[in-house]
């Protein structure tokens, strides 16, 4: 029976299916968990910082908080301006949070699972964060109104800005590895932390994150959606659940770039000490661990820090951190090469 079951789920195309279905639910119910919570986790963090209590009335603690605000939006009526482009302007927010999804179909939570181990797991992760944008770009035309194609504007200028050092960043992680495969980046990364990549490339790890701020639009990089002067910017004209796609995409990218920093540059799923008790904890709850380091620090900057004036961005991104990310790239080559430490595979 067991062999029988076995066979059809690895050789017919159904049983197939059915095994993808599976891997696809077990990553994305806990991420819309995730997700959801992480709008609590960032209202408490904020509050900590401004000596307030933050939520904490809806549930033990304000836990069931996330799911009030969630049946309040999905309750609230839909309202599409009668001069916007109908169809677009709803399918704007949810290009934005598929593209936060898919992306997770290449990034390992322990050793061996994966759902898709393809050799091209980088390239595929730059391109899918690169999509998020278009969400963006089409919710700010969509809606026919000057404040949120202001914003839509400022927030494709910004991504491709930010997106050139990215790659360059994802380029040192490729040379010190020798290969585009995100479990082998992980794996190149073992035996404690000193062997982790944010040691040798700190001011990449640096740039990777800051410029993971302004790809996700967060503090003080939140110049598409400037209150003070585009009242909410690309999102003005949205309400209820289409509204609330936006922010949970949100929410979705900042723990998918937090994955990303975990997996390029904090050893992925490896214990920090490669010694017990430390290695007796699973993969997938020190990958976890780091995700969430990530993600508060994420919230810490955006209680901290005032936000950039839109030329201060610009510059930031195109006078400060590419030249330094180029010039990094070309410092690793030259280290690998002369030092002798090119990756055979």
């Amino acid at each position: 029976m067991l062999a029988d079951l076995l066979h059809f789920f690895t050789t017919h195309w159904l049983g197939q299916v059915l095994v993808i279905l599976a891997q696809c639910l077990a990553v994305t119910v806990p991420l819309l968990v995730s997700v959801a919570y992480m709008t609590y986790v960032d209202r408490k963090v904020w509050a900590s910082i401004q000596l307030r209590r933050g939520p904490n009335v809806v549930g033990p603690f304000g836990l069931l908080q996330p799911f009030a605000d969630g049946l309040k939006l999905v309750l609230k009526e839909t309202i599409v301006p009668s001069s916007a482009n109908k169809v677009l302007f709803v399918l704007a927010p949810m290009i934005t949070f598929i593209t936060a999804l898919v992306a997770w179909a290449v990034v390992p939570f322990d050793d061996g699972w994966v759902i898709a181990d393809i050799n091209v797991g980088i390239l595929y992760l730059f391109a899918i964060s690169s999509l998020g944008v278009y969400g963006i770009i089409i919710a700010g035309w969509a809606s026919n109104s000057k404040y949120a194609f202001l914003g839509a504007l400022r927030s494709a200028a910004q991504m491709v800005s930010y997106e050139v050092s990215i790659g360059f960043v994802l380029v040192c992680v490729l040379l010190c590895t020798g290969s585009l495969n995100l479990s082998k980046v992980v794996a190149s990364q073992a035996g404690g932390f000193w062997h982790w990549y944010w040691l040798p490339l700190l001011p990449m790890f640096v740039i990777f994150f800051v410029s993971a701020l302004a790809e996700t639009n967060r503090t003080p990089f939140d110049l598409p959606m400037s209150e003070a002067e585009l009242v909410a910017g690309f999102h003005t004209e949205y309400s209820s659940m289409t509204f609330g796609l936006f922010f949970l995409g949100e929410y979705a990218n900042m723990i998918l770039l937090s994955a990303m920093g975990a997996v390029l540059f904090l050893g992925g799923w490896h214990a920090p000490f490669d010694v017990a008790p430390f290695t007796w904890v699973p993969g997938v709850v020190w990958f976890a661990l780091k995700i969430a380091f990530l993600l508060f620090i994420f919230s810490w900057t955006k209680g901290t820090l005032p936000r950039y004036r839109y030329d201060q961005l610009m510059r930031l991104g195109w006078k400060v951190f590419l030249p330094v990310s180029l010039f990094w790239v070309v410092v690793t080559a030259a280290m690998l090469q002369f030092g002798g430490w090119v990756p055979k595979g």
